[in-house]
């Protein structure tokens, strides 16, 4: 890979997801998160891409059928986004509070996101020229990024929900959120596959994403709200 498809690869995928991580940092104003977790958290996302990828070819060539196949990636990516946060912020002291658990799943989800596409836009350009790889990075900007950012936004709710109880409860609350960002992930890349490269369809896919952000704005909200 030449230095300039390294450069523009990077700053197509590591850029959006940055501005993206600075507008959701603002929904934390009043009591902001450890730069230096958020920079861990953002790093363990970038990281878990490079252990999704070998997961993710084994199940490809394990399994025959692709609806299968493409459930076991979503496992794979939506567990490994929640194991980096964990480790690398949710089990910290700084943890203290409800919003927090969305706060470091979204940063680990926009660094999943990050070094994903710059995997995809470096490909884009090395087979299709820099326009390319321009237009794919702004359709993973509008879509993909912001399925990642939902998908992690789930669990981070659920953890949030459940901050403040214990026991059972508390690990009922993590398996229900983990099993909604696996379905939700699921659901998004089954219909991409069905629209197979329809940009119509593809559209009223990203759609549905665009709403669960808006309900990932609701969440924030009552997450606010949750008291001791």
């Amino acid at each position: 890979m030449s230095s300039a498809i390294l450069f523009f690869s990077l700053l197509g995928g590591v850029l959006p997801a940055l501005l993206w991580l600075w507008f959701w940092l603002k929904e934390d104003r009043l009591h902001p998160e450890p730069r230096s977790l958020i920079m861990l958290s953002f790093g363990a996302g970038m990281v878990a891409v490079f252990l999704a990828l070998p997961l993710e070819q084994y199940l490809k060539g394990a399994i025959a059928n692709m609806t299968l196949v493409i459930i076991g990636w979503a496992v794979v990516e939506e567990t490994l986004k929640y194991a980096g946060a964990h480790f690398a912020a949710l089990r910290n002291r700084e943890n203290d509070e409800p919003i927090d658990s969305l706060i470091y799943l979204i940063t680990v989800a926009l660094g999943f996101a990050a070094m994903e596409n710059v995997l995809f836009i470096s490909g884009a350009i090395s087979q299709g020229g820099f326009l390319a790889g321009l237009d794919l990075g702004l359709l993973r900007f509008i879509g993909s990024s912001l399925l990642h950012i939902t998908s992690s936004g789930a669990i981070g709710f659920f953890l949030a929900i459940g901050f403040y109880r214990r026991g059972a409860v508390k690990k009922i609350e993590r398996i229900i959120g983990l099993c909604t960002a696996i379905i939700l992930h699921t659901l998004f890349n089954l219909y991409i596959l069905k629209g197979n490269g329809d940009g119509s369809f593809t559209l009223t896919i990203f759609s549905f994403v665009w709403v669960g952000i808006i309900l990932l704005f609701v969440a924030f909200e009552k997450v606010k709200q949750l008291r001791r």
